[in-house]
């Protein structure tokens, strides 16, 4: 049995694609799953398994929330291990910074600086951002609210072809916590 976080972009924000996070818990039982639980109202979810690999994972949950609420959403799943390597391999400070300020943003496939050549990034100094394995940590010292860099990484160049969603330091920490294994 592996236990999965299920990311889901896009829901519950300004009153729009409306999910609440009972109705996820119960879809995903329905699903089969054990040991369900959800984080916050922005779409994280956390669930035991031993079927499937994360992308099947990711394409079943995504078509039964379409069945069930009737509009699409992009979900990504990942395990505790890679969490886990998320949380450690944060290139910035992260213990030094408040969680409005660092962001990582998880990506449906493996992403490589040329995808981000076109950025003039010392203009937009002091934000920074640095790629990780399938995800990029974004340093907005004025929180995301106000990054022009987060702008500027979200149009549609730069996430072509990806699915991705981001979460605050605060979300990443708790989800690899929630995912480890009973001690």
């Amino acid at each position: 049995m592996t236990t999965y976080a299920a990311l889901l972009r896009g829901i519950n924000v300004g009153g729009n694609r409306k999910l609440p996070m009972a109705d996820l818990r119960a879809l995903l039982d329905t699903l089969g799953h054990t040991g369900v639980r959800t984080h916050l109202q922005s779409g994280q979810a956390v669930f035991t398994t031993d079927r499937g690999d994360e992308a099947y994972l990711a394409g079943e949950l995504a078509g039964a929330i379409e069945d069930r609420f009737g509009f699409p959403v992009d979900v990504l799943v990942r395990d505790h291990a890679y969490l886990a390597e998320v949380v450690r391999a944060c290139p910035f400070p992260a213990a030094e910074l408040e969680a409005r300020q660092l962001h990582v943003t998880y990506f449906s496939a493996p992403v490589t600086p040329e995808r981000y050549a076109h950025l003039d990034q010392v203009a937009l100094l002091p934000e920074e951002f640095r790629l990780g394995d399938r995800c990029l940590y974004l340093y907005a010292p004025d929180g995301l609210g106000r990054s022009k860099l987060a702008e500027a990484l979200g149009r549609p160049r730069a996430a072509k072809d990806l699915v991705a969603t981001s979460r605050n330091w605060n979300t990443v920490v708790k989800l690899a916590e929630l995912t480890a294994p009973e001690a």
